[in-house]
């Protein structure tokens, strides 16, 4: 990851709370040395670290850190998960944000896990989305991967997706997918979202220049027939199951033969794990 890309999201968090007056409580405090507590208040899988520690070496170089539950690990309520030493003034002024980071990915990567579980033992992997939010994109993915699951693409720039609207825009997949081709890097791969048989058909005159196929919103009882389809034309392309994956749905989704399943819900549905940070005296 690009450190200096995190860097500077740590450094607009810090603006957002201090403003352009600072910590108006804590700037009345001596400097005084002590010890925090990252405690778990519930269980969950733990997630953020490298970024909760760079809160504090943004405002400072002499925090130090001595971390007892590792990244993507269980912790249960009541569990120490870290413990830090230096500037009281410090640990307090970066004390909500580096908090809400830890908070928030760990909800998420505990929310992935479980879709994670749900998939054990089938060879289908579990894709994120961007369906993220604004801002926090590269640490909510940052945070499914710890869960377990595989990132899609970042962005519009990192790989091509013909979604609904732009097989509308085009005209037909067909169109779309030779007009894009011609105007990307070779190394660029090229998804197309289908989501009825109709747009196989459509799909499998262009099926050489596609790498993924997107199964919108199938019904479970439909999607060998749709995946034999395009099989029959190009074996080694892969194939997503996307819309309506749930939790529950796991069990049939599990024998299916596709490739990966990618659900919002991993990071739209996950909730902050209750985390606190207390202080001590030195």
């Amino acid at each position: 990851m690009n450190e200096l890309y995190v860097k500077n999201l740590i450094l607009n968090f810090l603006n957002e709370d201090l403003g352009y007056l600072g910590d108006i409580t804590t700037s009345s405090l001596s400097d005084i040395s002590g010890k925090a507590c990252l405690i778990a208040k519930e269980g969950g899988i733990f997630c953020g670290a490298p970024f909760f520690e760079m809160v504090y070496r943004v405002l400072s170089k002499e925090i130090s850190f001595n971390w007892y539950i590792e990244e993507g690990k269980p912790f249960k309520k009541g569990d120490v998960i870290c413990e830090m030493e230096g500037n009281l003034k410090v640990i307090l002024t970066g004390e909500r944000t580096s908090l809400n980071i830890v908070q928030r990915l760990s909800g998420i990567a505990t929310e992935t896990r479980k879709y994670v579980d749900g998939l054990k033992g089938s060879k289908i992997k579990l894709l994120d989305t961007r369906k993220t939010t604004p801002g926090l994109r590269v640490l909510e993915k940052y945070a499914t991967k710890v869960g377990g699951a595989l990132n899609h693409r970042f962005g519009l720039y990192d790989a091509v997706m013909v979604k609904d609207n732009h097989i509308k825009a085009f005209g037909s997949i067909e169109r779309a997918v030779r007009e894009i081709s011609k105007n990307i890097p070779v190394t660029t791969k090229i998804e197309v979202e289908v989501e009825n048989m109709e747009q196989i058909e459509d799909l499998i005159k262009v099926i050489e220049l596609v790498d993924i196929v997107m199964l919108d919103n199938w019904r479970d009882e439909d999607v060998e027939k749709g995946v034999k389809r395009i099989k029959e034309k190009k074996e080694e392309v892969r194939i997503e199951l996307s819309g309506g994956i749930t939790i529950d749905r796991l069990p049939k989704i599990r024998n299916l033969p596709v490739d990966f399943v990618s659900t919002s819900k991993i990071v739209t549905a996950a909730r902050w794990i209750d985390l606190s940070l207390e202080v001590e005296w030195t």
